[in-house]
Formats: C-alpha cells, sequence, structure tokens
C-alpha cells in the first residue's frame, strides 16, 4: 500500500493534468488546480477500520493527502478538533441537532493551520525555500509558524487593520511582515508583482494546490466522527472559500470509496452584509462573482471581495442543493455573546456569523425540523478580543459584593 494515493494534478475548467511532483502554482488558463487520486486503487486497498488505531491527528488519512513521503511531514498535532453538541443555543435557534466543529482549539487557534500543515509539507517535498502569500490574518500567521518549523522563508503582506495578534504570530516567527493600507486584494497584488520580480513560491489562497487539501480533512472527520453518517447541513463561513471547496471535495471522494453513507450535505457560503460576493452570485444563478467594492466586517476573515475559487464555491453550493446568505455585523456580534453564554464558545465573529446564519436560515424553513445541522467554527475568539467590550464596575479594598438577582 501507499503511503499517499495522490495521481495528479488536474484544472477544473480546462481538464489539463500536471505532474505532482513539480513545482506548479495556477493551470496555463489561469484557475486554480485541484489534486487527484487514485481513489479506485485506495478502495481496493484501503479499509477505513484502518484509521480507529491512527494517531488523532490530520494526517491519519495520509492516503487522501498529497505528501508522499512522511519524512515530508511538518505538523503541530493539527486536526481531529471537536464536534460540539450545542443543544442550549439548538433550542434558542429552533434546531435540536446544532454541532459545532471548533477549530479554535487547533495549533494557531483557527483552521488555517490545516491548509498550512499540508501546504507547508508539500512546499517542503518540492524543495520549496522561500514563498510569499497575502492574508487577511489568520492564514499568514499559520503559514509563517509552519514555515519556520519547515525551515522555509516566508514573507507575508496584510492589511494594516489586520488583528494585532496575527501580526505578531507572524513576525515572531521571523517571517517578513509587510502591512498595505488596503484590502487583501490590494496586498495580492503587491505579492503578485514580488513573486514574479523574484520567483518566490506563490502561497496565495488556490495560487498552490495543496492547502485545500488539508482544509478538506474538515469533512473527512465530520464524516468520522458521525459514524461515517453525514449530517444534513453544514453551514461554512466563506471569504476565499477553501474551506467549503474542501469538504464538498472531501465528501465526493469518500462517497467514492464507498466509507460513507447518506446524501451529500447541504452546503451554506456564509457571508458578511457589508461583504457579499458569493451571496450576490448565487442569487442571480451565476457561476462566478463581480468584485464588491468598499467591503468592510468585522468578521475580518471573511472580508474577502473576490475569491479567485467563487466558481468552485459557488459549484459546491449548486451541486448540493445548498445556498449562500450574508449576516449583518450587529447579528455577529450578538451570536458571538449568545454562543459564549448559553453554551460557553468564546467563538470568532466568523464562526459567529455562520451560527447566525443558521437562525436565519431556520427562521425561514429552509432547515427542517429534524435535520442534523453542523457550523464551523474556524476559530478562537480569543484572536479578535477586540470585538468584545467590557466595562465592569471598579471596587475599592474591602467593598462588598452585590447579591447576585
Amino acid at each position: 500500500m501507499s503511503f499517499s494515493y495522490v495521481s495528479h494534478l488536474y484544472c477544473p475548467k480546462c481538464e489539463r493534468t500536471y505532474d505532482v511532483d513539480q513545482i506548479h502554482q495556477l493551470c496555463e488558463c489561469g484557475s486554480p488546480l485541484l489534486v487527484a487520486y487514485d481513489l479506485e486503487l485506495m478502495r481496493q486497498e484501503v479499509k477505513r477500520e484502518a484509521l480507529a488505531e491512527r494517531e488523532p491527528s490530520l494526517w491519519r488519512y495520509h492516503e487522501l493527502l498529497p505528501v508522499k513521503h512522511p519524512e515530508h511531514i511538518v505538523s503541530l498535532g493539527e486536526g481531529m478538533t471537536p464536534l460540539v453538541r450545542m443543544p442550549r443555543l439548538g433550542r434558542n435557534i429552533g434546531i435540536d441537532s446544532l454541532y459545532m466543529k471548533d477549530e479554535g482549539v487547533i495549533p494557531t487557534g483557527t483552521f488555517k493551520a490545516r491548509g498550512a500543515a499540508v501546504g507547508i509539507s508539500k512546499a517542503k517535498e518540492l524543495g520549496v525555500k522561500q514563498l510569499a502569500m497575502p492574508t487577511n490574518g489568520n492564514a499568514g500567521a499559520a503559514w509563517s509558524l509552519y514555515a519556520a518549523r519547515a525551515g522555509i522563508q516566508a514573507t507575508v503582506v496584510m492589511p494594516v487593520e489586520a488583528p494585532e495578534l496575527t501580526r505578531k504570530e507572524c513576525a515572531i516567527a521571523g517571517a517578513e511582515l509587510y502591512f498595505v493600507n488596503g484590502l487583501i486584494s490590494d496586498a495580492g497584488q503587491i505579492v503578485a508583482k514580488a513573486i514574479r520580480e523574484y520567483g518566490w513560491y506563490d502561497a496565495s489562497t488556490l495560487k498552490e494546490p495543496y492547502r485545500i487539501e488539508g482544509k478538506k480533512t474538515m469533512g473527512l472527520e465530520i464524516a468520522e466522527q458521525f459514524s461515517w453518517q453525514l449530517p444534513d447541513v453544514i453551514l461554512y463561513p466563506t471569504g476565499g472559500g477553501v474551506g467549503l471547496i474542501g469538504i464538498y471535495k472531501a465528501i465526493k471522494e469518500l462517497q467514492a470509496l464507498g466509507w460513507v453513507d447518506g446524501r451529500m450535505p447541504r452546503l451554506v457560503a456564509v457571508q458578511a452584509e457589508h461583504c457579499a460576493p458569493i451571496v450576490k452570485a448565487w442569487k442571480e444563478k451565476k457561476r462566478e462573482s463581480e468584485f464588491w467594492p468598499n467591503a468592510h466586517t468585522v468578521a475580518f476573515g471573511i472580508n474577502v471581495p473576490k475569491a479567485l475559487g467563487d466558481f468552485l464555491v459557488l459549484e459546491a453550493v449548486y451541486e448540493t442543493d445548498g445556498c449562500a446568505i450574508a449576516v449583518n455585523d450587529e447579528a455577529i456580534l450578538a451570536e458571538q455573546r449568545t454562543a459564549a453564554e448559553l453554551e460557553g464558545a468564546f467563538i470568532c465573529p466568523e464562526g459567529a456569523a455562520a451560527f447566525a446564519a443558521a437562525q436565519k436560515l431556520r427562521e425561514s424553513g429552509w432547515i427542517r425540523d429534524g435535520e442534523t445541522v453542523v457550523v464551523l467554527n474556524t476559530g478562537t475568539g480569543l484572536k479578535y478580543a477586540d470585538t468584545v467590550d467590557v466595562h465592569p464596575p471598579v471596587l475599592e479594598p474591602g467593598d462588598m459584593l452585590p447579591k447576585e438577582n
């Protein structure tokens, strides 16, 4: 049996194929590339029961990951995050079987560690020495830290308004860090110029094929944690949309292997009201989105005015009978507080957006009685401390605490 059943890279638009043992970024046609596996051979040689004795990390699925040789794995123990039942929040929303896939407990504090772990591992296997990327914060932080572990030099450009903690993570990891007085799209243009000039490895979202493979392990874990029975609905906060694309890819691969039972979950792309290009495209039944001007939201991680893989996000939504929905910042902040008060979960604003979307979809009847719903909380709220204002009373020594009402 092979450590990995990776076969080749392919273009989802023009169907060109590429060698997985060489560095490739985008297809010649400009599309992101996807990773293919020899699923028929894997189906014959690997049984899902073999997973039971493996380590509780995303590398338990190494046959469905692109790293061919285990000595190239760069890991901090990422993966197998909790699938947490949310009974009180579920009752509040009206969903009896509500679950949170909590990515806040993963290394670096967000789901970005998954993409960084697999992306950096494959970059190491390919001999990459220096990479560059734009980021809204968390991806840059994760890739900087994993690059440091791999001995790869990272250059990161982020908006000047990116969360403070993510800046510090990049800096302490030794990355070359720059701010841009603009959005992630502006950072991307600066990075693209440097890559053309210096020949660095481009680790921008979907400009290398392997970040998706790390993110897809969320879908693999959800299936395994539900004993290979698929939930009805999965909601995902969507900026670049790599996680949603990955979850969709994971479940299709599991179906091809015969490892899961039930219908494909309906996938929901959740965006913010003032940055909702995917929602607009879905409502207009388009296959690609338009650039969203003047994008802004408290959920900074999904403040992406135009995603390179928008057509893949929309395909996942259309093919699963899912939907795309936007929520406003007020609802996001309110849901963040509600999740903490009812469930003791300090979730990130992006995760709060997905819970707020679940409530809207339940109220409209799109989420039906008795359905099992999974919400992705993509990071810990600790990385967004400025979203919570606290003004407690100040006591003097010897003061008496008031009796609780």
